[in-house]
């Protein structure tokens, strides 16, 4: 019976990442996911429920509009399966509730990470939400302790507001978003303290790296190059959550 709740684990992650998909697909543009029914972006008609099963309904589509045949943005399928994997491998990893808020923090990091990623924007909403999953699993006695999480998030966002401030006085302009501060406090109260320098670290390696591929590919990297932060911090949060939830 150990499959049990990891299986549920991914098909609460699959309806999650549907959600969360049309989140970060419409709210940038204006448009709110909590009223109305679903509809096609391209030509507006009320989507049925095969087009809404999250992954198959995609597949069964190939992919495309059942109504119009214009191509469903990847990104609806990418969330949803990355919301999938994270909570199956969550709950197989920690099963019951400590598994439960891994996987919610990891399906609130790929929202964040698509965000970021396409319109450098992490909404106070959803940091606040990853916020309140910490403070809640810390709450339920969950490791590591309340006071490593509390500290891990006033040092979080402290840090890195006191390096952008500096930033900002010795170079006159802005250097880092002001949701990254935010964003790395909310991390701290679910890792703790202790797991601030990794995920700046591995953050800052993941971006060196994708700047190294890009310029292999002759791509131009200026020295002002703008990259996301946020985006780079959460790619490597949820596996050192998951890595201290093995141990």
């Amino acid at each position: 019976m150990s499959w049990i709740l990891p299986a549920l684990g991914a098909i609460l992650g699959l309806v999650a990442g549907s959600f969360l998909a049309a989140l970060a697909l419409r709210w940038p543009r204006g448009q709110s996911v909590m009223r109305g029914r679903s509809a096609c972006d391209a030509c507006g008609h009320r989507l049925g429920v095969v087009d809404l099963l999250p992954v198959f309904g995609h597949l069964l589509r190939r992919g495309r509009c059942a109504y119009c045949g214009a191509p469903i943005d990847r990104r609806h399928l990418l969330i949803e399966l990355a919301c999938g994997g994270i909570g199956l491998v969550s709950l197989l990893a920690a099963p019951g509730l400590e598994g439960l808020c891994g996987a919610m923090f990891g399906w609130l990091l790929v929202a964040l990470i698509a965000l970021d990623v396409d319109h450098f924007w992490l909404p106070d909403e959803l940091v606040a939400a990853l916020a309140v999953v910490g403070v809640g699993a810390g709450l339920a006695g969950i490791a590591p302790p309340m006071a490593d999480r509390l500290i891990g998030g006033l040092a979080g966002f402290a840090g890195l507001a006191v390096i952008a401030i500096l930033y900002r006085v010795t170079r006159g302009r802005t250097g880092m978003g002001g949701g990254d501060p935010k964003l790395l406090g909310a991390i701290g109260l679910t890792l703790g303290w202790q797991a601030l320098p990794l995920v700046l670290l591995g953050g800052a390696s993941v971006g060196l790296a994708l700047l190294g591929v890009r310029r292999l590919r002759g791509d131009s990297i200026r020295a002002d190059q703008e990259v996301p932060l946020g985006a780079l911090m959460a790619v490597v949060a949820w596996p050192l959550w998951l890595v201290a939830a093995m141990a």
